[in-house]
């Protein structure tokens, strides 16, 4: 009988429990007891649904209150010097590495935060150098999985791999020039061998180990590491199950099949052609076959049709006993269940497959290529060809005058009328000091936006009233900076769900959901819109706003708007047409909006892109396609304004090094990229490749709650003079502030002011 497996499930409770009890916890209103006990029942919940639904192998160790790869960092003792002797708590420690903390004479700022491989889920970076003592302060795999077995369920525990992990850590600023993270491989393996040791002797059946670094072009590299390590780990622990998603193993599949593991699991929803290798490599080993052909990464309910085809061609060639159904990754990635969306129509809901639904696929297909003779069983499956064959049938739907615009762009539309230099000059217009300061966009959503938001959506409040709430806080936020001195001013934002559903909401194409939240970073969810049609745009999305704050002060007021490739990469996109033909719909529409905010006096438009890296492809072999068309459609959707409109675009936590001159590509007039998290690495990235536009690197981290000196701010505008042309320097927080409170943000934006003015005394 063929099983079934779900690689990963969200750890954010179907209401968003964690969410609330670890905001509490940080508010001082709860206690670590109760976060202790909400965290037991949402994992006991997960636990039971996934096995009510029929799955075999049930991920335990997948949960966490923040990230899984920082629980990692806890588990081995990788927590770096700067979080020692603080007096803190396990936990306070934990989400010191996590937020920062700047409270009862404590003040150290928070790791690093990376995008998850080509993920919108951001992870916590290690710091490791040759001083790191590894060892194993408590084993979270083992805790979870006998939590789940005095329940009565057996699971499959999760550890983030050896090699992987090693592979995503960077170096402290302590560490020797030429130290790598994996040179410490043969002193973080005894800590593995411990904790899957235990696990054994626990009962432990399978261990899922999930090595994702085998889906790049890195992976390759760390051959020689894989074949000494898994031996050591094989000796001592149960079965293995070496997972990897995201992306193909090409050529790693040929030595992965020579080491001594149990199971190999597969990504199949992207990357279906590595069946044919993977089969061939591993045919003459007894290694069990896993294949993620149910996504874990998007919400189109899977195609029963073409999944069990797939599985059928492995059971022919290795067997029903070597082969599992399972999600193509962890399905973190996407909604914890439909259940609970009661305002999309019946048609529309047909169409999805959240999480819980997802398990229930792995579990149906299983059953299927099992030869199951139950009747759920086969009604299941013809309901599925029954939903797949409608939702063909509305593909089939396009708008004629959206395709033929697209077919309709030409090179021309991609490329502002003249270069940077006469551009600079022309938009001495907006008056703006040396070392102009400014935001990127959002002022913190207080509890009063969110509660006025609620109520217009109940009916509570009219929209006229609602218009006038918005229109105060505008108000508000252009005195705030009046006050403290910003020079480029935002309207804040406060009239903004997201980011991205806003401007959905306002284009055609796009569904929305209730409750289909997903982890961002840590207490950080999203509501990601749901791209279903071609999409278009209706009327003007946010000019009044723009307008309006412009007509509150003298000063330059920057339109806000997301960028195309953002906007795609942070919904759940289409599956039936390309990526790229998505972008062009969506630059077309934000075109017509940068056109008309400059119609409406707006002399400076920012287009962010805080997504574009995170597109990227895993493989450098399919970077250029990519790069190309995600250039393009920035281009095309900024390319209309005229010299005197200072363009601006914005890109967050991701390395950039490697494709900083397809960021100069852009062309914008100024682009604001984040640094101050990663120690400032990317002044290197100027110093090889430098910079002829306007450009603000991030000063302070919006991530935390901690509030920058400025002095410390002053350092770090020095570090950026080293390599950058000080005419051209814009300074400016990390990213938006969104997510902080006020008192933080006024005492910040403040230093910032200060350390501008510093500036330019000293550099006149």
């Amino acid at each position: 009988m063929v099983a079934s497996s779900v690689l990963g499930f969200p750890r954010i409770g179907a209401n968003r429990e964690i969410k609330k009890v670890v905001e509490a916890y940080w508010a001082g209103k709860t206690n670590a007891e109760e976060v202790t006990k909400v965290a037991a029942e949402v994992k006991k919940l997960n636990w039971t649904e996934l096995k009510q639904r029929g799955v075999t192998h049930i991920p335990s160790g997948d949960f966490s209150l923040y990230d899984h790869v920082l629980d990692h960092s806890a588990a081995f003792n990788a927590i770096p010097k700067r979080y020692h002797g603080l007096g803190l708590s396990p936990l306070d420690t934990y989400f010191a590495m996590a937020r920062g903390r700047q409270a009862d004479g404590v003040d150290v700022p928070a790791g690093e935060m990376k995008k998850w491989f080509d993920s919108n889920y951001h992870f916590l970076v290690p710091e490791l150098d040759d001083t790191v003592e590894f060892k194993l302060n408590f084993n979270k795999p083992l805790e979870e999985f006998k939590e789940a077995q005095a329940l009565g369920i057996t699971t499959r525990p999760v550890v983030l791999g050896p090699i992987t992990y090693l592979a995503l850590s960077k170096a402290t600023k302590e560490a020797k020039a030429d130290f790598e993270p994996i040179s410490l491989l043969p002193k973080l393996l005894p800590v593995y061998k411990q904790l899957l040791s235990e696990l054994k002797a626990a009962g432990a059946e399978w261990v899922q180990v999930d090595e994702p670094i085998l889906v790049t072009d890195k992976g390759a590299s760390f051959e020689t590491q894989y074949g000494s390590a898994y031996p050591e780990l094989v000796a001592v622990a149960p079965k293995l199950l070496l997972t990897t998603f995201y992306g193909r193993l090409e050529s790693n599949v040929n030595f992965l099949a020579k080491l001594p593991i149990a199971g190999l699991h597969i990504d199949l929803d992207r990357a279906p052609d590595q069946l044919d290798k993977t089969i061939s490599a591993i045919s003459s080993t007894p290694i069990i076959l896993s294949l993620g052909v149910v996504s874990g990464r998007s919400v189109w309910k899977t195609d029963f049709a073409a999944a069990i085809k797939l599985v059928q061609k492995a059971i022919s060639a290795l067997g029903q006993d070597r082969v599992i159904v399972a999600t193509s990754s962890t399905i973190l990635h996407i909604p914890v269940t439909l259940a609970s969306e009661n305002k999309l129509t019946e048609e529309q809901k047909d169409w999805f497959s959240f999480a819980l639904e997802k398990a229930s696929e792995v579990a149906t297909i299983a059953a299927v290529v099992s030869g199951s003779q139950d009747a759920a069983v086969a009604a299941a499956l013809e309901a599925n060809h029954t939903s797949i064959a409608k939702r063909r049938d509305f593909e089939k739907n396009s708008d004629d005058s959206v395709r033929k615009r697209v077919s309709s762009i030409t090179p021309d539309q991609y490329e502002r009328k003249s270069p940077f230099a006469v551009r600079l000059e022309a938009q001495k217009v907006l008056n703006l000091p040396k070392f102009p300061t400014t935001t990127i966009g959002s002022f913190p959503q207080t509890k009063e936006i969110r509660q006025a938001r609620a109520k217009l959506g109940k009916n509570e409040l009219s929209e006229a009233e609602y218009e006038e709430f918005i229109k105060k806080e505008i108000e508000s936020a252009v005195r705030f900076q009046e006050k403290i001195g910003l020079d480029l001013l935002v309207h804040g934002e406060p009239e903004r769900n997201d980011m991205v559903q806003y401007f959905g909401e306002r284009l055609s194409g796009f569904v929305f959901t209730q409750n289909a939240w997903v982890q961002s970073y840590g207490s950080r969810y999203v509501r990601p819109p749901i791209i279903v049609s071609d999409v278009s745009r209706k009327e003007p999305m946010t000019v009044r706003w723009s307008e309006y704050a412009q007509s509150l002060t003298n000063k330059p007021m920057k339109g806000m708007l997301t960028g195309p490739v953002t906007i795609l990469n942070w919904s759940f996109p289409r599956v039936d047409i390309s990526r790229e033909l998505q972008a062009q719909q969506l630059a077309l529409a934000l075109r017509d909006e940068v056109c008309d905010l400059e119609a409406a006096g707006i002399k400076a438009i920012q287009v962010d892109e805080p997504a574009l890296r995170e597109g990227l492809p895993l493989r450098r072999a399919d970077w250029d396609s990519y790069l190309n068309w995600a250039g393009n459609t920035f281009k095309l959707s900024t390319a209309g304004v005229g010299d005197h409109t200072q363009t601006h675009s914005h890109f967050c936590y991701s390395d950039f090094d490697d494709i900083f001159p397809q960021i100069q590509r852009l062309d914008a007039d100024v682009i604001s990229i984040e640094a101050s998290k990663s120690d400032m690495k990317l002044i290197n990235t100027f110093k090889h490749y430098g910079y002829s536009n306007n450009i603000g690197p991030g000063v302070y981290d919006v991530h935390s709650p901690r509030v920058p000196g400025d002095v410390e701010i002053q350092e770090r505008i020095k570090s950026m003079l080293a390599y950058l042309d000080q005419t051209l320097l814009y300074v400016n927080p990390d990213c938006g502030l969104k997510t902080r409170g006020w008192k933080e943000t006024e005492a910040s934006l403040v230093n910032l002011v200060q350390a501008a003015r510093w500036a330019r005394e000293n550099y006149a």
